[in-house]
């Protein structure tokens, strides 16, 4: 399962964020967004989960929890349907 994680403070890095989730179960990858022009991470990153019922309980247990002072929000990406899912276009 993919999991979004936002509201991160600025000074956390994956292997931080690899961390707090392995405590729910299996990380598959861990990918903060970085911002192309400062190289500094965004406030946001995904988690991949492999085992559905462990991402849950991560889910369930880390949505609006305080991490590094910051109350983080976690869950589940949802896929993108209809007209969202045409108007992106692939960056090259």
């Amino acid at each position: 399962m993919n999991i979004y994680v936002g509201q991160l403070p600025a000074n956390v890095n994956e292997s931080e964020l690899k961390e707090l989730f392995s405590e729910y179960g299996d990380i598959a990858s861990v990918n903060l967004v970085m911002d192309r022009f400062s190289g500094r991470p965004k406030d946001f990153g995904f988690i991949d989960m492999p085992d559905n019922s462990q991402a849950d309980q991560a889910i369930k247990a880390l949505n609006k929890s305080t991490y590094k002072g910051n109350q983080i929000k976690v869950n589940q990406v949802q896929p993108l349907r209809g007209k969202k899912a045409l108007k992106r276009r692939p960056r090259y």
